[in-house]
């Protein structure tokens, strides 16, 4: 458990900057990932909206120095969500859903 923990950890230092590059080739997209914020006795969820190129998280802060990773505390992503944008209240723009955390590094997944 562990070394899968690691493994994506490690895997996950540039997966956002990917899909923020994936992002800004497609205008009508909005991707939501979800996963949690390793603390030392505790997980706090995360949530991060990637759109246009841009990532925004709704539950922490980030950062936005492009040499940076965008979350600077050890994370775990555990789902992504793909949205028609612009978002509505409703779930009528619900594209598709994935566990996969490289499934949406594949462009034509976006689509």
């Amino acid at each position: 458990m562990e070394e899968t923990l690691a493994f994506q950890k490690m895997t996950e230092i540039d997966l956002i900057n990917n899909l923020e590059k994936i992002s800004s080739q497609i205008h009508n997209r909005v991707l939501k990932v979800e996963g949690f914020i390793l603390k030392e006795d505790h997980k706090e969820k995360l949530e991060i909206l990637i759109f246009k190129g841009f990532s925004s998280s709704t539950t922490h802060p980030i950062e936005i120095d492009l040499e940076k990773k965008v979350i600077a505390c050890n994370y775990v992503l555990t789902n992504f969500k793909l949205y028609k944008a612009p978002l509505t209240e409703t779930e009528a723009n619900f594209i598709r859903e994935n566990q996969n955390s490289v499934f949406f590094l594949n462009q034509k997944s976006w689509i």
